[in-house]
C-alpha cells in the first residue's frame, strides 16, 4: 500500500482516504466471509448446517402436499403396520395412520413453534437485560423484581393451566403464551454482560460526546456482546424444540388431532410399543437428537465467527 500511495503522492485528498479505505477493506474480511471460512474448516459443523437447512426445506415443502385432516383418520386394517408393509415407508401406529407423514407434519409444527419461540422470547430476552444492565439505579431495579416475580412461578404448571383454559388453541397460541415465560434466562445473562460492558471506556466515550442512551445499547453495546447472544439463541432454539415436544409427551401441547414430535414419542407410553412397535416413537426421538445436535455445532462455529469479527474490528 506505501509503495501505491508513493507512486500517487501528488493525488488528492480524497483519494488519498478512497485508497486508504480499499486497502482496509481488503485487509479485513467481511462478517460472511469469516462464517463461511470457520464454516469450511470445521466439516462436522459444515454437515449439521446442510442438514438443518435440508431437513428444514424437505417438511415444509413435503407438508404441503399432505392432507393433515385425512391423515389423521383412523384405518384399524392399517393397524401397526411395519415400516415397508402396505404402502407406509415407516410404517402406521395404533390407528392404522401413516407414521412418515406424521413426522413430515410433526416436525414442521415442533420447529415452526421452535423458531416463533425463539424469535419472540430471544427478542424480548435481550432488549430487557440490555436496558436493565445499562441504566442500573432504580430501572435495573424495578425491572429486576418482574423477572424474580417471572421466576416465582411454576412456569411448566402456568402453561398447563394456560393451554388448559384456552378453548381452541393452535400453534400461534401455543408459542405465544410460551412466549410468556421463557425470556427470563436470556434476560439475566444478557443483563450481566451488558453492566461489565458499561463499564468500558468505549461507553464513557460516547455518553461524553453526547450520544443517545438507546443508541449506546443497541449500536455499540449490543455488537460487542454479538457472540454470546448468537450462542444463546442458538441452544434456546434447539431448546424450544425439546419444550413443546416435552409438554405435547405429556398432553398439555398442540391438540389431539395436530401431529408433532411429542405426540409420536408419546407412543412411547405403551409397554408394547417400546418392544414391538419400535417404528411408532423410534424416528421421532432419533430425529430430536439428530437436529438437536446439528443445531449445537452450527451455534459454536458461528460463535467463533462472531469472535473472529469483533477481533478484526479491534483491530482494525
Amino acid at each position: 500500500m506505501e509503495e501505491n500511495l508513493n507512486k500517487h503522492s501528488n493525488i488528492s485528498a480524497a483519494d488519498l482516504d478512497r485508497l486508504t479505505k480499499e486497502a482496509n477493506e481488503e485487509a479485513t474480511p467481511s462478517s460472511a466471509k469469516i462464517i463461511w471460512n470457520e464454516f469450511k474448516a470445521d466439516k462436522p459443523a459444515m454437515a449439521a448446517l446442510i442438514i438443518i437447512i435440508a431437513f428444514i426445506i424437505f417438511v415444509m415443502i413435503a407438508s404441503l402436499f399432505i392432507d393433515t385432516p385425512k391423515m389423521m383418520e383412523t384405518n384399524i386394517l392399517n393397524y401397526n403396520a411395519a415400516p415397508g408393509s402396505n404402502g407406509f415407508l415407516l410404517g402406521a401406529d395404533t390407528g392404522g395412520r401413516s407414521v412418515g407423514q406424521q413426522l413430515i407434519v410433526g416436525a414442521r409444527n415442533s420447529i415452526g413453534i421452535a423458531i416463533g419461540l425463539t424469535i419472540i422470547s430471544s427478542t424480548f430476552g435481550i432488549c430487557w437485560g440490555l436496558i436493565s444492565g445499562y441504566f442500573n439505579g432504580y430501572i435495573d431495579w424495578g425491572m429486576q423484581r418482574v423477572y424474580d416475580f417471572m421466576m416465582m412461578l411454576p412456569m411448566t404448571m402456568m402453561i398447563i393451566v394456560l393451554v388448559t383454559i384456552i378453548k381452541n388453541y393452535n400453534a400461534v397460541t401455543l408459542t405465544l403464551i410460551f412466549s410468556i415465560f421463557y425470556w427470563e434466562g436470556t434476560s439475566r445473562l444478557i443483563r450481566s454482560r451488558t453492566l461489565s460492558e458499561s463499564e468500558k471506556d468505549y461507553v464513557a466515550a460516547s455518553k461524553t460526546s453526547g450520544t443517545g442512551s438507546f443508541k449506546i445499547i443497541f449500536h455499540e453495546i449490543m455488537p460487542n456482546i454479538s457472540s454470546l447472544i448468537i450462542v444463546d439463541t442458538t441452544l434456546s432454539f434447539a431448546e424450544n424444540i425439546g419444550v413443546e415436544t416435552g409438554l405435547s409427551y405429556l398432553g398439555f401441547g398442540l391438540p389431539l388431532q395436530t401431529p408433532s414430535l411429542g405426540t409420536l414419542i408419546a407412543n412411547a407410553n405403551d409397554p408394547n410399543n417400546i418392544t414391538q412397535y419400535w417404528w411408532t416413537w423410534l424416528p421421532a426421538a432419533l430425529l430430536i437428537i439428530v437436529l438437536c445436535l446439528s443445531i449445537s455445532y452450527v451455534g459454536q462455529v458461528v460463535r467463533r465467527a462472531a469472535d473472529a469479527s469483533q477481533r478484526h474490528g479491534a483491530a482494525d
